[in-house]
């Protein structure tokens, strides 16, 4: 891309460093820049229209351009544009929203408590365990357990629980209370001969004897996503969960569900947590909680977990916790309004509704010759390329989704996966365009790189 003197691309290359982006490749290339978006449409500031299927950073629930949204964000800016929740001050919005989210949690809940990421989210839900164990007099009761390929996100101690190799190296991470257990994906990790109910025997075996190596009076928590997304969108094998969830309480191990990415109709219910029966004491959400309209994520506690939380603060006299912004009104009246708009137009039914043509779409594309993998659930999905001669791992995925993306359709790679995941409010039509795009980029990639 030839990028003109003082334009934005060239600004951009000048004064912005970018995030999961090779930033001397940037210098080169340049930036795509998207000027607005409408529905499931975004437009590049050539005009370009593009249909995001990938909802932003899987997040966009109402798609692009709501007024309701808009709106409400002016309503809250022109009565309180911010305030905080620091000693013992309160504000309607975030009440408001703390209420609604304990009314519509999957599992009884006690308390809510704001952050504005889902990375500050899991980042606090690591140090509310460790406050929890010191406060119950278990003081060596401190590690959690994340898994392979996990992905919670990219503060120290959230990167440290994400499971992926580049979120840690260079950066002297995982901390060293976190361990990493193995990950449910069959396919890539299961032993020769092994059945999909043996695979999750083993992998709650697995769990079990990471437990008892380091000592069950030290293992505080076990982190998951009910679907792994950055991951590679990995969806557990049947009764997985029930495993995992059986080895945590024979131990008293805290379950924190990772709702992120799943949170709010993802998967065809309001939480993956239902989805596949999770009993989580912590639930962290993000993402869909606002359409990513506004920063602003979330800690559902349940009372197991807020009571010693409650005990410790009166003994110390405070909660040394926050965030400026944490439930900032502006934020937190546009989740309101997001969470509404959901419900009212029924978009968890529109998920049910079309996840069968979804995945219909989806696993059809296993038959092509460059396909290995067909995986999804709901509106979520990902299709995993077959390594090829000539190509690194992981150098197949980005040349088939900058393809896509010439063809009008925004995917992501993940390694050599190509990850979807359209706004909620997406249509049948809207569906066999992003999958007729992606099966016409297969067959040009394919002529491409010779494997045909």
């Amino acid at each position: 891309m030839t990028v003109q003197p003082n334009s934005v691309e060239a600004r951009d290359q000048a004064y912005q460093l970018h995030s999961y982006t090779n930033a001397r490749a940037l210098e080169r290339d340049g930036a795509l820049v998207i000027d607005r978006g409408e529905g499931v449409y975004v437009y590049d500031n050539n005009g370009k229209r593009y249909i995001e299927a990938m909802s932003g950073l899987w997040s966009v629930a109402v798609g692009f351009g709501e007024q309701r949204l808009v709106d409400a964000a002016v309503r809250q800016m022109s009565i309180l544009p911010y305030y905080h929740t620091f000693t013992g001050r309160t504000h309607g919005p975030s009440v408001d929203l703390a209420a609604k989210l304990i009314q519509m949690a999957p599992v009884p809940m006690s308390k809510v408590y704001f952050t504005n990421s889902g990375s500050e989210a899991n980042d606090t839900a690591m140090k509310i365990v460790w406050y929890r164990s010191n406060a119950l007099g278990k003081p060596e009761k401190k590690k959690i357990i994340s898994r392979v390929k996990g992905y919670h996100g990219v503060t120290i101690a959230s990167a440290s629980l994400t499971g992926l190799p580049n979120n840690h190296r260079s950066f002297d991470l995982p901390l060293s209370n976190v361990l990493h257990t193995t990950c449910p994906h069959y396919r890539v990790f299961a032993q020769e001969g092994e059945t999909e109910e043996d695979f999750v025997a083993r992998c709650a075996r697995d769990l079990e004897d990471l437990i008892l190596k380091e000592g069950p009076e030290t293992v505080a928590a076990f982190i998951g996503e009910p679907v792994m997304g950055a991951g590679g969108v990995i969806v557990p094998p049947a009764g997985y969960w029930n495993a995992i969830q059986a080895v945590l309480r024979k131990y008293d191990i805290l379950l924190i569900a990772d709702e992120v990415i799943c949170g709010f109709g993802r998967t065809g219910e309001m939480f993956g947590t239902t989805t596949f029966g999770l009993q989580p004491d912590i639930i962290t959400v993000s993402k869909q909680l606002s359409s990513s309209y506004q920063p602003i994520s979330a800690l559902l506690i349940n009372e197991r977990v807020y009571a010693p939380l409650a005990d410790e603060s009166a003994k110390i006299g405070t909660f040394g916790h926050g965030f400026t912004a944490s439930g900032h009104p502006v934020a937190a009246a546009v989740a309101l309004e997001n969470l509404a708009i959901i419900e009212e137009r029924d978009l968890v039914g529109n998920v049910r509704e079309l996840s069968s043509l979804f995945i219909k779409r989806l696993k059809a594309l296993e038959a092509h010759p460059l396909a290995v993998e067909a995986r999804g659930v709901g509106l979520i999905g990902a299709l995993e390329l077959h390594p090829r001669d000539g190509f690194t791992a992981g150098q197949l995925g980005p040349k088939f989704a900058a393809l896509m993306l010439d063809k009008g359709v925004i995917g992501r790679a993940i390694g050599d996966s190509i990850a979807l995941c359209p706004p909620l409010i997406v249509d049948e039509q809207q569906i066999n365009t992003i999958f007729d795009t992606f099966e016409a980029s297969l067959d040009a990639f394919a002529k491409e790189i010779g494997a045909v």
